[in-house]
């Protein structure tokens, strides 16, 4: 499904990324988990486009964003960790534009609109405009714009940030959902006990590189996940 081979980022001199290598395959929810500039976010961007591959490649069902990064973006949706919406727009339109983007059907739009705004319970909140929403209503919204058009791939930088404990379960529920339809998600997070209950792989980041990566089982061994990674990440603030 997200093959990313060998990728690097520099900022001038530093190198945010080194030299990167994870495989997520169809039915994966991995995780992807790092102190504070890590190179989370970038490995993020780069996987959806946003941010131009210095060296190396990353795949989305074979295809190189590359090479062919429209063939790639229609294939996944992006959650950043601030949602930047069109403010003026209410949130019904907003979605609507994201489902013409992405070519949904008029019946099938109308259908996936209803059915995850009830379940983020915001139906009632789509004919205001965005600029009088809260943070995790914009959450909201932007989760409603990319389930709504049914992707094979979500990529989510901590998409539990903002949100209420019963749109966290929703989303969890959604991200199973989605794996065991064939699909796969790849998110960070910043909560460790989030990661160890949903996730089957997870991925951990030092510095830049790669530090740990697989079955969260084989990963963790007999520790827990937060004993795991203050250990990995010992000496490093912010983590």
């Amino acid at each position: 499904m997200l093959e990313i081979r060998n990728f690097s980022k520099h900022y001038g001199s530093k190198a945010a990324v080194k030299n990167l290598s994870l495989t997520i395959e169809q039915g994966d929810i991995y995780g992807f988990i790092g102190h504070n500039g890590a190179g989370k976010t970038t490995t993020l961007k780069a996987v959806t486009g946003i941010m131009p591959i210095e060296s190396g490649d990353i795949l989305i069902d074979g295809v190189s964003i590359k090479e062919n990064p429209l063939e790639c973006k229609k294939k996944m949706a992006y959650i950043p960790d601030n949602p930047e919406l069109y403010e003026a727009m209410t949130g019904f339109k907003y979605i609507k534009f994201i489902c013409d983007i992405y070519g949904v059907p008029a019946e099938k739009r109308e259908k996936n609109i209803r059915k995850y705004a009830e379940s983020f319970g915001m139906l009632n909140d789509l004919s205001e405009p965005i600029s009088t929403y809260s943070h995790g209503m914009k959450q909201k919204i932007n989760l409603i714009a990319a389930l709504s058009h049914e992707p094979k791939l979500m990529v989510l930088d901590e998409p539990f940030v903002g949100l209420d404990p019963v749109a966290s379960h929703t989303l969890k529920q959604y991200m199973c959902e989605l794996c065991a339809s064939g699909g796969a998600i790849f998110f960070s997070t910043h909560v460790l006990e989030v990661a160890e209950k949903l996730c089957n792989k997870i991925a951990i980041i030092k510095n830049g590189e790669l530090i740990r990566s697989g079955p969260i089982e084989e990963v963790r061994g007999d520790s827990s996940l937060e004993s795991l990674f203050l250990e990995l990440t010992e000496g490093i603030k912010n983590a």
